[in-house]
């Protein structure tokens, strides 16, 4: 059978009752990366960094709740039947639409209040925000929770680790790389928002290339 083999537990280890995921790890190194590209795109834009980093604390805090909401309701019959897993957030199960939404609605309240313009805010953040998704989707590579469909090309995933979160009509059988196709892509949106930033584009833009951009990737990789 081809394939790439990930046989990699995705517990770096248990303390009493609480595990270390390297899904966790990369989501909390991804947030802190998204911070630190914002402020200092924010700096650069002549923006109130210390403003500017409240604004991002509660961004992240909203974008957290609300990846974590819009992911429960989406798969709200696995929820109902366990309840307690809303909480297990370290297991994996965050919806990057529901973290924009909630996350940009915090943005925009907190701004506001601090007298930060709304669009000179989502341009700072654009950069850091794609670079974060980069970050995160190599957790989902070792957790096994965003796969995509059986295929026989040489380059399929191959999940082998009992403890990955991949169905068990999947498991050992190559998949499409899904976060690694989208690692990709968002390599490939970096770049672009890179070139854009040395325009002179009006308020607001970079950060719809960016929606617009990753929006296509998603939709095309999904189907």
């Amino acid at each position: 059978m081809s394939g790439i083999i990930i046989n990699i537990d995705p517990v770096i280890f248990h303390l009493g009752g609480f595990a270390l995921r390297w899904y966790s790890l990369t989501f909390a190194g991804g947030i802190a990366l998204a911070v630190v590209l914002t402020m200092r795109e924010a700096g650069r834009r002549g923006l109130d960094v210390d403003k500017v980093g409240n604004v991002a604390f509660w961004a992240v805090v909203g974008g957290l709740v609300g990846a974590r909401l819009f992911h429960v309701v989406d798969r709200l019959d696995f929820y109902l039947a366990n309840p307690l897993e809303i909480l297990m957030v370290n297991h994996g199960g965050l919806a990057i639409w529901g973290g924009l939404i909630t996350g940009g609605l915090a943005a925009l309240f907190v701004a506001r209040r601090e007298g930060i313009p709304a669009q000179k805010m989502a341009d700072a953040t654009a950069i850091g925000l794609i670079a974060a998704q980069m970050v995160g989707r190599i957790g989902c590579i070792i957790n096994g929770d965003a796969y995509g469909g059986p295929t026989d090309l040489p380059w399929g995933f191959v999940y082998a680790n009992p403890g990955a979160m991949i169905p068990d009509a999947l498991r050992g059988i190559p998949t499409h790389p899904y976060p690694a196709y989208e690692i990709l892509w968002d390599l490939a949106v970096l770049v672009t928002l890179l070139i854009l930033r040395r325009r002179a584009l009006p308020d607001g833009m970079l950060f719809l290339a960016y929606v617009a951009t990753h929006s296509l990737g998603r939709f095309l990789l999904t189907f």
